[in-house]
């Protein structure tokens, strides 16, 4: 992913894969706007998915967001996407011209508090392709991300503050998986927006 937009972030990993970091790709101020708008406006919902043989509630607000015909399906979970906002709709050109890559849908994360989560795992679906580029815009509170590679015992941590773009591309979800832990510190709400490409048959 050696595109002109991004040569000037380097690889945050130290093999299998590639991770970038877009320091304040909103500015304070943009960010802060933003975030109270999508946390007012999108159609925020609990949900509950199967994982470990069991249904569990998912420890966070979600919502999917996307062209008509980008419909996902993890965790025993199939989900239609709603349609773009003009705030989303800017937000995902911007972020398609950072990465120089297409996206046709966006999962958006509301973390209240600290106990709110996201647990351990890789976005490997077969709907997101081999090697997809993933863009991940955080607003609001900062947020711990951690990443463990799958074969060694390597583990990285990031501190995601309010409008870093973080984007994953290459080989990275088939080495790496990443969370966003559970904290009992105080934490303001934060939202995350993650952009994918869902091949449509």
């Amino acid at each position: 992913m050696k595109h002109q937009s991004i040569s000037n972030l380097n690889n945050l990993v130290p093999f299998d894969g590639e991770l970038y970091l877009a320091n304040q790709f909103y500015q304070l101020a943009e960010a802060e706007l933003l975030f109270s708008k999508l946390h007012s406006s999108l159609a925020w919902q609990e949900e509950v998915i199967f994982i470990y043989g069991r249904w569990v509630k998912v420890s966070r607000l979600m919502c999917w967001v996307g062209d008509a015909d980008a419909c996902y399906r993890y965790s025993g979970v199939n989900h239609s996407p709603i349609p773009w906002s003009a705030d989303l709709q800017a937000v995902r050109e911007r972020v398609e011209y950072q990465c120089q890559s297409h996206f046709n849908s966006m999962l958006g994360n509301l973390y209240r508090d600290g106990q709110d989560s996201m647990g351990c795992h890789a976005d490997d679906e077969r709907e997101l392709g081999l090697n997809p580029v993933i863009a991940s815009l955080s607003l609001g509170g900062e947020r711990l991300f951690r990443l463990h590679h799958k074969q060694r015992k390597e583990r990285l941590d990031i501190i995601l503050q309010n409008g870093d773009l973080l984007i994953m591309a290459g080989t990275l979800q088939h080495h790496w998986r990443h969370e966003l832990p559970k904290t009992k510190k105080s934490k303001t709400p934060r939202i995350n927006l993650t952009f994918r490409k869902i091949l449509v048959a």
